[in-house]
Formats: C-alpha cells, structure tokens, sequence
C-alpha cells in the first residue's frame, strides 16, 4: 500500500460540495505549513479536522500504535480555522495553533475543505478609512475581517523595519460584520482604537472580504 511522506503537504485537491461548488481539500502531515488559497474571492471554510480518522493518512514510517487511533478529533478545530482564514485571499497556519492535544500517543495531520466565494477583497492601512458600498438595493454581507499584519510587504511604504518585521500578528474580528451586516453602504476606521492592539510597535492593517446581496425579507 502506497504511504505519503509525514513531513509534506499531502494534497489540493478539487471536490464538489452539496452547492455544486468546487471545494479544495488540504492535508498536512505533523506541525507543518497547513495552506490555503484563492486566486479570485475570498476563503470559507467548510470541514476541518484536527487529529486522525483513518490508519493510511500520513502513515509514513508511523508505528501501528501511531496510526491506530482514528476515532482521534480535536472538538473546535473548525471554528478556529474558520476564524483565522475566512475572508482571506491566503491563509498559511499551523497545528501549533490549537492548545489542546486530542490524543497524544497518536500522530495527528490537519484536513480543511474549503471553497473560493465571490467577494470583494479589501486591504486597508492603519490609520484610514475602509468604504463598502452596495448598489441597487443590495445590502453587505462580511465573510470575515482581520487587523493585523501577516506578511512585510502590505501597508509597508516608508515604514521602519521594526514596524513591518511582525508577520504572525493576527487579530480576527467580528466588529466589522456587526456593524456593517445588512447594510447599504459603512465606513470604518483601521485603527488600534477601533479594533484593539493585538501586537504592540506593529504597523497594522485591515483586510477585510464582503459581498452584495439582496436583503432578506422579515
């Protein structure tokens, strides 16, 4: 029986989900990089399992004692990789990021499915305004919104390196959703004051995903 290597990205690969939409699946072995990506709209998660459902996935040089346990899931992980990676073009973690061993005599890979939806993808610098606006009646929808900086390059021009050189500053938030949902048009301010100060002496932004649609009736 064929084993893939525990060290490695094991797969991208295209299924079709109960919407007919073409969703990516992604498999990494151990505390690797775990990415996901879009090259038009915006991240939605849809499954996500932290830990082990089968004796074959990243069985690589495992003992059977390693692979044994496949009823091995992580309670939450869904919500967490939601929270970090919907609405974003890219989003790259890690399995360092759950706190909690599900079973530790087991060795565990993470699984996303995910699908690209149709969104408009803002990134806007601290201290600016951010502007939606929806024509025709349609109100906004926010797929997801995060103030922070995860790479060196955004928001960067004229910055010192001090400022720019944090790239796992992450600050997910809903604050932009309970404003803005069911709106016409809002404006936002990406400021620390607004949002809080997720990581100090950081030149942060706001990215931020969103949609038009039709209201839905009462």
């Amino acid at each position: 029986m064929l084993h893939f290597s525990t060290t490695l990205l094991l797969a991208a690969a295209c299924l079709l989900v109960s919407s007919g939409v073409c969703a990516e699946k992604v498999i990494t072995c151990g505390p690797h990089v775990h990415r996901l990506s879009c090259d038009s709209g915006a991240i939605s998660v849809q499954t996500a399992l932290y830990g082990r459902a089968d004796t074959n996935t990243c069985s690589g040089n495992k003992t059977e004692e390693e692979v044994a346990n496949t009823q091995c899931s992580l309670q939450g992980a869904l919500d967490t990789i939601k929270t970090r990676c919907d609405g974003k073009k890219v989003c790259e973690l890690s399995s360092s990021i759950f706190t909690t061993d599900p079973c530790s005599d087991t060795f565990k890979y993470l699984e996303t499915t995910y699908t690209c939806v149709p969104a408009t993808h803002l990134i806007t610098c601290e201290h600016s305004l951010v502007h939606m606006e929806c024509a025709d009646e349609q109100v906004l929808v926010i797929y997801g919104a995060d103030f922070g900086r995860r790479d060196p390059t955004t928001c960067s021009y004229k910055k010192p390196a001090s400022k720019i050189e944090n790239v796992s500053c992450f600050h997910p938030t809903g604050l932009v959703a309970e404003r803005c949902n069911g709106k016409t048009s809002c404006t936002m301010r990406a400021s620390s004051s607004v949002f809080g100060d997720s990581c100090e002496d950081t030149y942060k932004y706001l990215e931020v995903a969103y949609t038009c649609q039709n209201p839905v009736a009462a």
